[in-house]
């Protein structure tokens, strides 16, 4: 037996042995008390649930509750690797953070974007929004997913290691590693393991869900980029129809009008004009009449001066609007993108939008040429073609070619489009999502069709045993004229160990303009209509209806 694997098992022998009767309390005093003698351990590559060269611990040290912008408490920080499998493939770093005062439960925190970071758990989170998970008594763990960086480029997808560390690798090796790491601390396992994180997490969190469901227990996945595949040829069909064709593109202006003009239809169809289209269903109805508004009469031409838009530019839109379905299938049988919420809320000239640039940047930019499309571009160049002067605008979607076998690979590594989830139905597992109706980078139509394609599968009543799916009005992705607190760990928390499952819940909006104002959070389909009377920025003003 390997001398690192001796060592790790035979610490677990000993700390299992002198806390096996000892009280939690004992046992968080001796991580403190021993945390440095942390630095310099490995974990053995046996012990992980994937291949690897195994773990190092590269520092372990007290934190005090005392040290400068610390809000924590008192807790054993343990930074370390994991190695790859080749040396050509860069390693996993990740965090494990012990708390002093533990609760008995971990967490392990899904990243964003690319990642390229180490997640850790010790700020709050969107997630646990009034004191970090780490402050509350969770064990807290993250990794940079197996990269440093976190770019539009996303050049790491040149090494496919690195591409399976990103998809699903590095999850459960992170996972591995800190609960061994936990048990070395604490002696004992977690009475309770989560998951929480959003968009790029929220991907992770549904994959851990279909992959590894008996090492979690909830799940938190907020704007889950589940059709990873799917939102990046969206943003390569956005990209072609805004530069591809003559007079596509739209400036801010012209966006910000889009907005404007949805606003002014739809945003009293809730009862009440509060800036936020909380009857998305219902202004739907109302497209017809919206695209008229936009359209440039007849002989008129948009300028920089001038808001309407001209055909190509109202195209460029119903290619957002519309999605896509392709002629061949991705993994698990997936050809459908769902398109965006364009006409029903979403402000694409705020945050993550489609750029202000008449014409292509080199390079390209979200500033610039719109995240959508400067993201599929990267997805081309990096992930499918790994020829970094990869023309993207030329590229077939619906007949990708010698690049198809590719596309359906990479749906299945990097996505979480399994609907077969039944074995985290029968360890118990508990689930809550929430995604923003206006999100203008992972489309919430997406989460709503494969929640739907659960109930279709296992039923209405199974679903909501351990689901519970929150379509937030006016909240984009991070951003928005709605962008809601509330306590979605504790929710889970109460759920799993209470038996205590959510149903509407309060958001306090944290938007700067309407900082403090309240809604409730309805579980879908329901929307929160206003009851006609009472103060507008209260939740007990309004009542979730469905449409």
């Amino acid at each position: 037996m390997p001398q690192a694997t001796t060592l790790l098992l035979r610490a677990l022998l000993v700390f299992t042995a002198v806390f096996a009767c000892s009280t939690r309390a004992n046992a968080a005093a001796y991580v403190v008390k021993h945390c440095a003698e942390l630095e310099g351990q490995s974990v053995p590559a046996s012990v992980i649930g994937l291949p690897t060269r195994g773990a190092t611990i590269l520092s372990a040290s007290v934190v005090a509750a005392a040290a400068p912008k610390n809000r924590n408490g008192e807790y054993c920080r343990v930074v370390g690797v994991i190695k790859a499998e080749l040396d050509t493939t860069p390693d996993i770093r990740f965090e494990v953070n012990l708390p002093a005062l533990w609760n008995g439960r971990a967490l392990q925190m899904g990243g964003g974007g690319y990642n390229g970071s180490i997640v850790s758990g010790t700020e709050p989170a969107a997630f646990a929004p009034y004191a970090s998970p780490l402050s509350t008594g969770y064990a807290t763990f993250g990794s940079d997913s197996g990269h440093v960086g976190n770019s539009g480029r996303a050049d790491f997808a040149m090494n496919d290691e690195a591409v399976v560390n990103f998809g699903y690798g590095h999850l459960k090796k992170t996972h591995d590693v800190a609960l061994a790491l936990i048990m070395m601390g604490y002696g004992r396992k977690p009475e309770q393991t989560y998951f929480a994180g959003g968009s790029t997490g929220g991907r992770e969190a549904f994959t851990v869900i279909e992959r590894y469901p008996d090492d979690y227990d909830g799940v938190i996945a907020n704007a889950p980029a589940i059709n990873f595949s799917g939102v990046r040829l969206m943003g390569v069909k956005v990209g072609q129809a805004a530069y591809g064709t003559p007079g596509g593109t739209l400036g801010p202006v012209q966006q910000k009008r889009v907005f404007e003009t949805v606003l002014h239809e739809c945003d009293g169809l809730d009862g009440v004009v509060d800036g936020i289209v909380s009857n998305v269903e219902a202004c739907r109805k109302h497209e017809p009449q919206i695209i008229a508004q936009l359209r440039c009469a007849s002989g008129q031409r948009p300028s920089l001066r001038d808001s309407c838009l001209s055909e190509a530019q109202l195209a460029t839109l119903e290619v957002l609007r519309d999605g896509f379905t392709l002629p061949y299938e991705l993994a698990y049988g997936v050809t459908k993108f769902y398109g965006y919420n364009v006409f029903q809320g979403v402000d694409f000239s705020s945050g993550l939008g489609l750029g202000n640039s008449p014409v292509l940047t080199q390079p390209l930019t979200f500033d610039a040429d719109g995240y959508l499309f400067t993201q599929g571009d990267s997805y081309m160049k990096y992930f499918v073609t790994h020829d970094p002067r990869f023309n993207t605008l030329g590229f077939d979607v619906d007949h990708p070619g010698i690049y198809k076998s590719r596309l359906v690979d990479l749906s299945s590594t990097v996505g979480a489009m399994n609907p077969d989830i039944s074995e985290f139905l029968a360890h118990g597992g508990k689930l809550i999502t929430m995604h923003g109706l206006a999100d203008e980078v992972i489309s919430p139509n997406q989460t709503i069709a494969f929640y739907q394609s659960l109930v279709a599968k296992y039923g209405q009543s199974i679903v909501d045993s351990f689901m519970r799916l929150y379509m937030v009005p006016g909240f984009q992705h991070g951003n928005g004229v709605f962008i809601p607190a509330w306590d979605e760990l504790g929710a889970l928390d109460r759920w799993v160990t209470m038996n205590i499952a959510p149903e509407t819940l309060l958001g306090t909006d944290i938007a700067s303009a309407t900082n403090g104002r309240t809604r409730p959070l309805c579980r879908y389909p329901g929307y929160p209509k206003y009851l006609g009377r009472g103060n507008l920025n209260n939740a007990s003003s309004f009542r979730c209806e469905n449409p």
